[in-house]
């Protein structure tokens, strides 16, 4: 549990260096919220990798799903062009590549690993789904405010030059829905894996001595 949390430590470090090696700055990088997350998972994973599994659900759970929501919309809407989303393809040096792949693919599997292998079940509450959705929520006001100020957006699906605020409102309500149903996914997989284990435990033949 330790090793794979500290990999991903070194994982998220590697990451946003090899990045930053490219025509991005550090400065450049940190309004994304693909930055945000993973630096905000590696923060949290070098803390669990010496505190152990004791760690508060909701913000495991909260850190996990920024991540994975991280890979997911890379993978799902970036770099698919049927998502109506996509970016043009750019070219990267390979330690560039490298870095980008660590962020957007590497550090989301490993978390969400993390999670599935590690973590006591059943301990996640539904509520937990609203709550997480404070930081998109919070990111997506810091997007469009900073917009105003430097007329640039991260990311396609809340650029107001290109979509307007109409078009960045119904955009972002897709996007906090679907975030919402994937964090229900999250707390339905711990919950219901947690009952599996418990009838298992309860099952499972106790010896006398």
């Amino acid at each position: 549990m330790k090793i794979m949390r500290l990999i991903a430590v070194a994982a998220v470090i590697a990451g946003v260096v090899l990045t930053a090696a490219g025509p991005a700055t550090v400065t450049g990088l940190l309004p994304f919220f693909t930055i945000q997350s993973n630096v905000a998972y590696g923060v949290f994973a070098a803390w669990a990798a010496f505190r152990g599994r004791d760690t508060p659900a909701a913000l495991k759970g909260a850190v996990t799903l920024y991540v994975a929501i991280t890979g997911l919309v890379y993978h799902l809407v970036l770099t698919n062009p049927a998502s109506g989303f996509a970016v043009d393809p750019v070219h990267r040096d390979l330690p560039e590549a490298i870095g980008n792949q660590l962020l957007h693919t590497v550090v989301p599997l490993l978390a969400v690993l993390d999670w599935l292998v590690f973590d006591e079940r059943g301990r996640f509450r539904w509520r937990h789904a609203l709550y997480w959705l404070a930081f998109p929520l919070g990111y997506l006001a810091f997007a469009l405010i900073r917009g105003l100020v430097v007329d640039k957006y991260p990311y396609p699906f809340i650029d107001v030059n290109e979509l307007g605020y109409d078009g960045v409102s119904i955009s972002s309500a897709g996007f906090a829905v679907a975030f919402w149903i994937l964090g229900l996914l999250f707390v339905a997989i711990d919950r219901w894996s947690g009952r599996l284990l418990r009838r298992h435990r309860a099952a499972a033949p106790t010896t006398t001595t």
